[in-house]
């Protein structure tokens, strides 16, 4: 916006606008848009801070914050920077409220994102917010502590929506924020712990990185180096990795230029490789968590766009790298699940660069940080990069998923380098249209030239030849307009449209000989523009011969349909469009030739008016609007001529099927006066008559057309609306001395000089729309109301065409008629805040003095309505047209929302496929321009929400009520469509109807049908979108509905055989649960909002008009929180009284108590405990007889238990006294001396009383790993706590009854009966739900129960029933985890009770429940100091592996074991030492399930051994002593050359076995952990593994066949993991040294293997192998020595190998390779006569047949290494080939196999590859390829 713009805006509002919407300013009636908006700016900052200073939250703050986000839809950010902070600050509080209720601080969250969402308009200077509160909203929601429980209940879009917040805010931090956050969540950094992942994601969303750089050293490099070393360290993609990534993205893209990534660039894009997943070589095996945790693509791409440019360039060149090694993948033949990715990537990067260069180039400048000099993207960086991406980009245009991708990523690349792009898609479109057979290729190219129509047809100084290819592309896609080939016939209307909105249609070519300063391109383009005439008629040949081809007598004689089909309306809207667009871009002379073809074709010619007729009619409609005086001066005349001729015959009037060429010309005249007003005046006589002879005919069909043209006459002069949209203002005349149209092509529409052409209604215009109403409308209102009354008899039929007549003139003049008026009704909610509705003006003021024709129908309908459902309720026909009227007088102003809707995502659509993303600032075309300001007109005209609620309101939605429970389920369903859009609409109506609804469920009325009965029950349920009476977030409303559903069952009307009414229902309670939230109870607002609230009072322009609250108003405020906080507790009291007395009724069918109960469920709460007579009825209800019952009574109990936990006290402890050391300086994590003390020490555990109570036990596993928190809290010593084992006296209620059901030994036995049920037989798992109960038990009542349980648990551990057994493994981990607080003396108790249980069920276990027994004693030791649980961990230690109850005990005991050990992670080191000690000796188990076991135990054991930066070398076990120890024990396996066979060991054999079957025993246990850690550890020890290498190569089998034995599967596999690992560059010389010695091997086996391990490690590790040149020699080296192998399959692998190798650009074919290669094949062959005669064939090949098999097979590989085009050195090579074709085998064979292949790959572009041979090659390859040789 220009300064003095600003000014004037200033001047007239009194402030400067943060930032308005601009369209409003080209609206006709602007002038009085900013009185009106500063008016409703002004109510909104009064009444909102009125409502906050009085605490009135609900409806006060509710309403009015609803207020401004209209306010915002409709002007923008149309207020002072003053208040706009004020209104942020404001929000802020509100949505930090600690009890907010959840659904309005969803609500109030979004407005607040919605005035964060411009950060440029606000500095940090101008405002700042702070952190914690967000952090403590995020806590208390995403990770709240009762939500499980069921206390409170969050609605599932919480947690983006919170998110968004953050983000919002996050530029506004304080800058002491950085230091804060890492203070606080650093010490979550444990990498074995769920609060790595919720550390990392906090980081990632809350670590601000707008800092300006002088601030940087308290912004990002208080963490970069941290983070970053902990990202380049972890190497197995755990969850949290993601989460790091994004944050890195973010933070490059904020810093472009200050931060120096180079050093990390080969390790970004060796790992975004990676996390694409692709596949590689043939045996690779995929590992889940790689394709779970992959990359974020969206913030790959920020990524990647902003590394790009600066000094040192290394960017551009590892991106080139990327896409050249996956290139290939992009290929149209090939597919998988990866395509989706690498299609995204495709699409996003060029948008992501476009984005970055118009911040660096167009963009204003903002107070975020600017990106320096010498970081920008330069020209040649710009033209590298579109380079590197051209290739794939032009591959994936004909891929079967993505062509729409690539059209998108050639539409961003066309906008920086045309010149690049656009002439190779020309390439491939041209081609494309001219050929017949594959349709896929043309709407593929055409999709394309759609993207990049703007760029091409603009030129410019880079591409000036652009705009030529123009017309011959035009011309050329017309063939596409077939009538039998639909998808083409659409893409090529868009098409055109697309290119003619761009272009206008003007013949310049009589300036060639005029002006003598035109360029050469000019010139071509003048004289190319005389074909435009031509174009424009054979478009229009090509869609009459469309047209007659679809109509209706050709396709569907007799048929019922007589509607369109669907696929023709498309056809129809894009046929029209395209014409009105070409029409529109027209000069007068082509328009007129193009008129009278149209007005011939349609007058010459009667179409059937259903599919033909509405083609041709629409084609005229574009040709009249376009030049309305020209065309009505043709048509009108003729169609009022025919039609009166027919119609002079009186008969005709009432005929049931009229003649043809009537309702033709009908049709045609309806749809040709669709135009403007003041062009139709002068033919009103005409029309009139016409109207007044045809709305009165008998035939249906007839007076429908005629009613339409009504419909349309009263809409054109009754409308405001733009009348044209031609791309230069003005439209196009022939060219003129100053204006050549075609410098006009492709130029954007200037938003400054629009230029809108308005059509504002006139006084005539209204007068003849008024004249018409009076003279059509009156009389039939006056009809029908007699007949209402009974005065006068009307046919069903007549009654319909009056209704039709009434319905089309609402339609047509109902933005003339003002809207209904009524007395407000009152009384609905208390309010201290006016709630009044604001009207916004809409260009023009009603007309008082005629008639409200709007009140007139209103009358009518409701008298017509009652008086058919008195006597004929059958007429559903005529019921549905007065609904459709009911519906319009209450929202219909001149235009539908749901069209709006549509017209909104259409100029969405259009928007993004024109846009200009580089230049930005609203660079649209002009028609899309005035198409958007249209569209905020309408906006405007649709505002409807808040509207008052008044009487006339109330009688139509009685009226609707009564349609909605009638008898006839159409007539409902559509009245209750109506009915919910006014719910929506009007304010607090629902409180006025919810009683009417509910009148028809009550139980006692002996007269409501079932039909009504279903009615309202629908009217509860709602739509999907709209509000849901049964389920409103108000305890008014809710304490009516849900009591009235359950008593309902006991309604007369109600039948549970009726199936729909029973679906009802469940419907019903299935929306309850899914949408309910908990409502809140505490509406208190603390002072920290009221003070910000009273700023917003005084601040700035405009004052609010409203006075400043006073004393007594304040106090009153006051009180009538607390009232409404009581009376909302006394709401909740008396739900649930009611709720359980539907339940206690005897009468109840069970369906009724199951949803009560459930209702009830929803009802515990984590502020308020639950009455008591509910809890007494749920703990009863755990013994009930339904399952159902039972299962939400187990829920419900253990909410209530956490209502009745009692706080226990903590107070902070301090590390350093404990350690007696000191702290480590700086970052140290892991195993220091100062948590030492954490640990498990056998000989430092609280074995007496004393030692217990002074022991400091921390629970949670994280702390103290990483550091340590500001303060460590621990609990306070026992007598500060609360009191233990109360007597009954001392209890509450609510505590009293559960002690003394549980204390009942007959409840307690009916309890664990119904408990150890089967529930689903093999399908149930251990309960966390019966758990939680049981915890709670013991945690609120310390051993109470313990007696009387103990015997039950004595029984269940001997049963080895499933179900049994699972039943005491949930109490038993129960009761270990509620014994946290007991006092040392129970705790021993109870572990002497415990220990014999757990061994007599561990030597039970079978093999359905050990896995329930792994997760007791997991949830058991779960957040639990490992010294509190001494006891177990020494039992569970005893002896694991015992082999008594055989192998599978052993393993489940293993198991469980393991499953406890893992819960405490670091803290046991003593534990996993012991525990590797005693495996050690029995690693050569035998039993595979054993050895399975053993291996997942070790992964947990070595765990802890983690490379990562900063952390101190592990007290537990470390596997590199481990591989030492294993590797000495493998040694006889080693040494010899022998195949290694599998030995099976017979279980009696006598004697020692030898070394080497030990070892081979061995080997299968350390196999099965090699695979089991690759899922699951943090970093591979790869010097250790390599030590393993030989010997895996040695077994592993080549073929894949999985008949083989477990250890050469296992190898397979292992191999397989370990080479997709990622390698840092240390490690790359030592595997190649490895696999260097290997493949020297004998065994021809592990040769072929290495070449397979080295292809997947090779692109796993790409950039950090290219980016050490020694290595890649190395790689070479070993592929080229390889090809020369004497084995023949190892000569192949090795010319697969280098083949995929310079296929992904990884080596390069340079010249000494190829000398190299074609020296080898010189290679002279020994002769044949010297061969000896009695050998047929050569038994051992010769060494020279090796050597020039091995150069024909290097040649073949580099011919094979590019399948989708011809390199400049290909046709040589291919020659080469050639002359070997009739070597001996195997290389003749594979001359054939490479000639085939080439064959293969290149047939489908063979005419573009022929290009690249001379013609002597190609006589030579066309005889290869096609020579008898090839079906040898």
């Amino acid at each position: 916006m220009s300064r003095n713009m600003k000014q004037v805006a200033s001047d007239t509002l009194g402030f400067v606008p943060q930032k308005d919407i601009v369209y409003n300013k080209l609206l006709p009636y602007a002038d009085k848009l900013d009185s009106e908006s500063n008016d409703i700016l002004a109510k909104i900052k009064g009444n909102l801070s009125r409502a906050v200073q009085l605490r009135e939250l609900w409806p006060g703050v509710l309403f009015w914050t609803r207020r401004l986000s209209t306010y915002m839809r409709l002007y923008g950010r149309k207020f002072s920077k003053e208040d706009h902070v004020l209104f942020i600050k404001l929000l802020y509080e509100l949505v930090t409220i600690p009890k907010l209720e959840i659904s309005m601080m969803q609500g109030l969250a979004r407005l607040l994102i919605n005035l964060l969402k411009k950060r440029e308009l606000l500095s940090r200077e101008d405002l700042e917010l702070p952190w914690r509160p967000l952090y403590e909203l995020q806590e208390r929601i995403l990770y709240s502590k009762t939500e499980h429980l069921g206390l409170n209940w969050f609605p599932n879009s919480v947690e983006n929506v919170l998110k968004t917040l953050v983000k919002s805010c996050r530029p506004y931090f304080p800058e002491s924020a950085t230091q804060e956050m890492l203070e606080e969540w650093r010490p979550l950094l444990c990498p074995f712990d769920v609060t790595m992942q919720r550390a990392i994601s906090y980081f990632d969303l809350f670590l601000p990185t707008t800092l300006p750089p002088h601030l940087h050293h308290k912004g990002f490099k208080l963490w970069f180096d941290e983070l970053t070393g902990l990202w380049a360290s972890v190497q197995n993609l755990p969850s949290w990795e993601v989460h790091l990534v994004n944050l890195f993205a973010r933070l490059a893209n904020d810093n472009i230029g200050y931060i120096d990534w180079d050093p990390y660039i080969p390790k970004i894009f060796t790992r975004i490789l990676r996390s694409l997943n692709l596949p590689v070589g043939s045996s690779q095996m995929l590992v889940q968590r790689y394709a779970a945790n992959a990359y974020d693509i969206s913030h790959v791409v920020l990524w990647v766009s902003s590394l790009l440019g600066g000094p040192s360039q290394q960017a551009q060149a590892q991106l080139s790298g990327l896409f050249n090694s996956i290139t290939s993948f992009f290929h149209p033949s090939n597919h998988g699940r990866w395509l989706m990715k690498l299609m995204k990537l495709l699409q996003r990067l060029p948008a992501a660069v476009v984005r970055r260069l118009h911040r660096e180039r167009y963009r204003k400048p903002t107070w975020l940080t600017p990106v320096p000099e010498s970081h920008k993207l330069t020209e040649e960086n710009i033209t590298d990069f579109v380079q590197s991406m051209m290739q794939p980009v032009l591959l994936a245009m004909f891929s079967k998923t993505g062509s729409l991708d690539a059209a998108q990523a050639l539409q961003n690349l066309a906008l920086m380098r045309p010149e690049l792009v656009i002439p190779p898609v020309l390439e491939k479109t041209y081609p494309a249209m001219e050929t017949l057979t594959e349709p896929h290729q043309l709407t593929a190219t055409l999709s394309c030239m759609i993207g990049v129509a703007r760029s091409l047809v603009s030129g410019g100084q880079r591409f000036p030849e652009g705009p030529t290819h123009m017309l011959p592309l035009l011309v050329r896609a017309l063939p596409g307009v077939d009538p039998n080939d639909f998808s083409k016939c659409m893409i090529t209307f868009q098409f055109i449209a697309t290119f003619v909105t761009l272009v206008p249609l003007v013949d310049c070519s009589s300036a060639l000989h005029e002006r003598t300063d035109l360029t050469e391109v000019e010139r071509k383009l003048c004289s190319a523009s005389a074909e435009f005439e031509d174009f424009v008629l054979q478009f229009m040949d090509r869609c009459f011969a469309l047209i007659d081809s679809s109509t209706l007598e050709q396709t569907r004689e007799e048929t019922e349909t007589e509607k369109m089909t669907h696929l023709e309306s498309l056809v129809e809207l894009g046929l029209s469009s395209t014409f009105s667009t070409i029409l529109t871009q027209c000069s007068l002379e082509i328009f007129k030739v193009a008129l009278k073809k149209v007005f011939n074709f349609a007058t010459t010619n009667i179409f059937e008016t259903r599919v033909a007729g509405r083609m041709v009619a629409d084609m005229c409609r574009a040709a009249s609007k376009c030049n309305p005086v020209e065309a009505l001066k043709r048509f009108v005349p003729h169609c009022c001529n025919a039609i009166n001729q027919i119609a002079v015959n009186e008969e005709v009037l009432k005929e049931e099927e009229l003649d043809k060429e009537l309702l033709w010309n009908l049709q045609l005249l309806s749809e040709v006066t669709r135009v403007d007003g003041d062009k139709v005046l002068p033919y009103r006589t005409q029309l009139v008559q016409i109207l007044q002879l045809t709305l009165r005919l008998k035939c249906k069909q007839g007076y429908t057309l005629a009613c339409n043209m009504l419909h349309h006459i009263l809409r054109s002069t009754a409308l405001i609306y733009p009348t044209e949209y031609c791309s230069m203002p003005g439209g196009f005349h022939q060219h003129s001395r100053d204006r050549l149209p075609i410098r006009d092509w492709g130029r954007p529409g200037d938003l400054w000089n629009l230029d809108i052409q308005w059509h504002v209604p006139c006084v005539e215009e209204t007068s003849f729309a008024f004249y018409i109403l009076d003279l059509i409308l009156q009389p039939e209102l006056q009809r029908l109301q007699r007949f209402s009354q009974g005065e006068l008899e009307m046919s069903r039929e007549d009654v319909l065409q009056s209704l039709a007549i009434v319905q089309h003139c609402l339609l047509g003049a109902g933005s003339l008629m003002p809207p209904l008026k009524g007395e407000p009704v009152s009384e609905l909610v208390q309010s201290m805040v006016n709630l009044e509705e604001t009207r916004l003006y809409i260009g023009r003021e009603y007309d008082v003095s005629r008639e409200n024709y709007r009140d007139a129908i209103c009358r009518v309908m409701r008298q017509l309505l009652h008086y058919i459902l008195e006597h004929s309720e059958d007429d559903t026909k005529s019921l549905f047209s007065i609904i459709k009227i009911i519906s319009d007088l209450l929202h219909f102003k001149g235009s539908h929302k749901h069209e709006f809707d549509s017209r909104w995502k259409r100029f969405n659509l259009v928007k993004k496929s024109m846009e200009n993303r580089l230049h930005g600032r609203k660079q649209h075309i002009r028609a899309l321009l005035i198409d958007r300001v249209m569209l905020q007109h309408e906006l405007r005209k649709l505002t409807m929400e808040g509207c008052q609620y008044r009487s006339v309101h109330q009688d139509l939605m009685k009226d609707l009520l009564r349609l909605s429970t009638s008898t006839y389920s159409q007539v409902r369903s559509r009245a209750q469509g109506v009915f919910f859009t006014a719910l929506g609409t009007y304010n607090f109506c629902c409180r006025d109807l919810i009683p009417h609804v509910l009148e028809f469920l009550k139980p006692n009325r002996r007269d409501v049908t079932q039909q009504q009965f279903k009615g309202a029950l629908y009217c509860l349920l709602g739509n999907h979108s709209g509000v849901c009476l049964a389920n409103l977030h108000d305890w008014d409303c809710i304490t009516l509905t849900w009591p009235a559903i359950v008593h309902s069952g006991l309604s007369s009307a109600m039948s549970l055989e009726k199936p729909s009414i029973v679906r009802l229902f469940d419907d019903l309670a299935d929306k309850i649960h899914r949408q309910y939230e908990t409502i809140g109870i505490d509406f208190s607002v603390p002072e920290a909002c009221i003070a910000v609230a009273s700023r917003l009072m005084v601040a700035g322009k405009p004052v609010p008009p409203q006075p400043v609250p006073t004393e007594e108003e304040l106090a009153v405020g006051r009180k009538t929180q607390q009232n409404k906080n009581t009376d909302s507790e006394g709401k909740y009291e008396r739900l649930v009284a009611d709720l359980l007395d539907g339940i206690s009724n005897r009468d109840m069918p069970w369906k009724f108590e199951h949803i009560a109960i459930g209702f009830l469920s929803l009802l515990l709460r984590d502020d308020l405990p639950l009455p008591a007579p509910a809890v007494l009825f749920f703990v009863k209800s755990l013994n009930h007889d339904s399952l159902l019952v039972r299962k939400v009574a187990i829920s419900a109990v253990a909410g209530i238990m956490k209502q009745l936990k009692r706080p226990h006290k903590k107070v902070p402890v301090d590390p350093l006294e404990l350690c007696g050391g000191k702290l480590p300086s700086g970052l140290a994590a892991g195993d220091r001396p100062d948590n030492q003390w954490l640990q498990y020490h056998k000989d430092s555990l609280p074995q007496t009383q004393q030692d217990w109570e002074s022991c400091v036990f921390v629970e949670k596993t994280h702390w103290g790993y990483y550091s340590w928190p500001r303060k460590l809290m621990s609990y306070a010593p026992p007598e500060e706590q609360p009191k233990q084992n109360l007597t009954r006296e001392e209890m509450n209620e609510r505590e009293q009854i559960i002690f003394d059901h549980f204390s009942d030994p007959v409840f307690i036995a009916q309890l664990i009966e119904f408990l150890s049920l089967e529930d689903r037989k093999g399908k149930d798992k251990f309960s966390p739900r019966r758990f939680c109960l049981f915890k709670g038990l013991f945690r609120n009542f310390s051993d109470a129960f313990v007696p009387v349980l103990r015997p039950h648990l004595q029984r269940l551990v001997a049963d080895s029933h499933e179900s049994k057994q699972r039943c005491v493994a949930e109490i038993i981990s129960g009761l270990i985890r509620g014994c946290k607080h007991w006092s040392y003396v129970k705790v021993e108790g109870l572990w002497e009770v415990l220990c014999p249980l757990l061994r007599t069920a561990l030597t039970n276990i079978t093999i359905e429940t050990y896995a329930d027994w792994g997760t007791c004693i997991a949830t058991a030791c779960e957040s639990r100091d490992p010294r509190k649980l001494h006891w177990l961990f020494e039992m569970l230690m005893e002896s694991p592996v015992n082999g008594e109850g055989g192998s599978f005990v052993d393993a489940c005991r293993l198991y469980v074991l393991q499953g406890g050990l893992a819960q405490q992670e670091w803290r046991v080191p003593e534990l996993l030492h012991r525990l590797l000690q005693y495996l050690e000796p029995k690693l050569t188990q035998v039993y595979k399930n054993v050895r399975e076991r053993i291996g997942s135990v070790l992964t947990y054991i070595f765990m802890i051994d983690v490379n990562l930066p900063y952390t101190q070398p592990t007290s537990s076990p470390r596997i590199a002593d481990f591989t030492r120890r294993v590797v000495a024990r493998l040694k006889p396996l080693m040494e010899g050359d022998e195949e290694i066979q599998n030995h099976v060991m017979e279980e009696n054999e006598v004697g020692e076995p030898d070394e080497r079957t030990q070892a081979i025993k061995l080997l299968k246990t350390v196999l099965k952990w090699l695979i089991a850690s690759a899922g699951r550890s943090f970093s591979t020890a790869v010097p250790e593994q390599l030590q393993l290498l030989p010997l895996l190569f040695k077994i592993a089998p080549v073929e894949n066949d999985d008949s083989y034995d477990e250890l050469k599967r296992d190898a397979k596999t292992c191999l397989s993991l370990m080479s997709q690992g990622l390698l840092y560059a240390e490690q790359i010389p030592l595997v190649l040294r490895v696999l260097q010695g290997i493949a020297g091997s004998s065994s021809w086996h592990a040769r072929y293997t290495v070449l397979t391990y080295l292809q997947i490690m090779v692109f796993y590790n790409l950039f950090t192998f290219m980016s050490d040149q020694g290595s890649v020699d190395q790689v070479r080296a070993l592929v080229v020595s390889l090809l020369e192998d004497e084995q023949l399959e190892v000569r192949e692998m090795a010319a697969t190998t280098l083949s995929g190798f310079l296929q992904c650009n990884f080596l390069s074919m340079d010249a000494p390779m190829q000398a190299h290669f074609e020296a080898l094949c010189q290679t002279s062959l020994p002769k044949k006569k010297t061969r000896a005669l009695g050998s047929a064939v050569d038994t051992v090949p010769s060494a020279d047949l090796m050597r020039r098999h091995a150069g024909v097979l290097g040649l073949s590989a580099c011919i094979l290494s590019s399948p989708y085009d011809v390199p400049t050195w290909m046709p040589q090579l291919l020659m080469d080939l050639s002359a070997h074709l009739n070597d001996t085998q195997p290389i003749e064979m594979t001359v054939k196999k490479t000639l085939s292949n080439f064959r293969r790959t290149h047939h489908d572009n063979w005419q573009e590859h022929k290009q690249q041979f001379t013609d002597d090659q190609l006589v030579v390859l066309t005889d290869l390829l096609v020579s008898p040789c090839y079906y040898a």
